[in-house]
């Protein structure tokens, strides 16, 4: 198949494409590399199925495809904070031209959406029939509220034009390739750790997050857009650590010696996040594989060779 993946040279979409790729697909990476970079994908460059094209998705874009797997957004505070209007847009007008692109050619369109779109719930784990709690003038919610309009304009792309659409609402994800300064959690410890600075928990550390690595996550991603079912579908981990347990954990692997230094929590930071994920096991036929150790090891290598 011909297939557009936005964000493609970012931390999700460039292994999306290793596995679209490995599958015979012919391939296009958009990317405007905001938080994506070219060494991602470079290992495909010069391939006849792959073609890297650098466009930002705020503006209109003519391209011949089959099924377009949407990624394009900065998902960690750090990013997405830094230029909040631009966040918004990238989800509104972003996901506005990419629903315009599968309408024209009857192409069918995944929406990575987030589990940010249930805020800091009262609901635990999180269904997908949540609808969430969000604080829609918060420091967060150019974010949250930019997918939950991206979501909106899914399933109105599709009642009111047929639009062939897929919604998959991804949980934290972590794996080789994340941005060394994006704010997220593991990236933040690995780094830390191995440059022998003390770790930083905000709060008391006793919030949860549930992890999934990237190959579980490609694997949801490519399953849920080749289904029958248009979601949205909760794909991530259900195993549940604390922030305090995650530090712990890679604070033994890289450094014992390490401290761990306490910081206020950042404001509207969720409490709790946990996937249910029966849906996705029903009708993906789909659950995460690999443990938190053996992915926290791999990531662990790939950092190391990076710093």
């Amino acid at each position: 198949m011909k297939i557009l993946v936005t964000g493609g040279a970012g931390f999700i979409g460039s292994h999306l494409i290793d596995r679209l790729m490995e599958q015979g697909n012919e391939v296009l990476c958009l990317d405007n590399f905001y938080t994506g970079n070219k060494r991602n994908v470079a290992h495909w460059l010069g391939h006849s199925n792959f073609e890297l094209i650098r466009h930002d998705i705020t503006e209109p874009i003519r391209l011949e495809v089959e099924q377009i797997y949407h990624l394009a957004c900065p998902a960690s505070p750090v990013h997405y904070q830094y230029n909040a209007i631009k966040t918004v847009k990238t989800s509104v007008l972003g996901t506005m031209h990419m629903l315009g692109l599968a309408k024209r050619l009857k192409a069918r369109l995944l929406m990575a959406s987030t589990s940010e779109v249930y805020g800091d719930p009262e609901v635990h784990p999180q269904t997908e029939e949540y609808w969430g709690r969000v604080n829609c003038t918060g420091i967060r919610s150019c974010y949250d509220e930019g997918k939950r309009v991206a979501e909106t304009l899914c399933f109105d792309y599709y009642r009111s034009h047929k639009v062939d659409i897929r919604v998959a609402r991804i949980f934290n994800t972590y794996g080789p390739r994340m941005v060394e300064n994006d704010g997220r959690v593991v990236s933040n410890f690995i780094v830390q750790a191995l440059k022998k600075i003390p770790l930083t928990v905000y709060g008391d550390g006793l919030q949860t997050r549930s992890f999934c690595y990237v190959s579980d996550l490609v694997e949801g991603l490519i399953r849920l857009m080749n289904g029958n079912e248009i979601g949205p579908i909760n794909l991530g981990n259900p195993d549940e650590y604390t922030i305090l347990q995650l530090a712990q954990k890679i604070q033994t692997k890289i450094n014992p010696e390490l401290d761990l230094v306490y910081k206020p929590l950042p404001q509207d930071d969720p409490k709790q996040r946990q996937p249910h994920i029966g849906k996705a096991i029903r009708y993906l036929d789909w659950q995460p594989t690999v443990p938190l150790d053996l992915g926290l090891d791999l990531t662990i290598k790939d950092f190391s060779n990076r710093l």
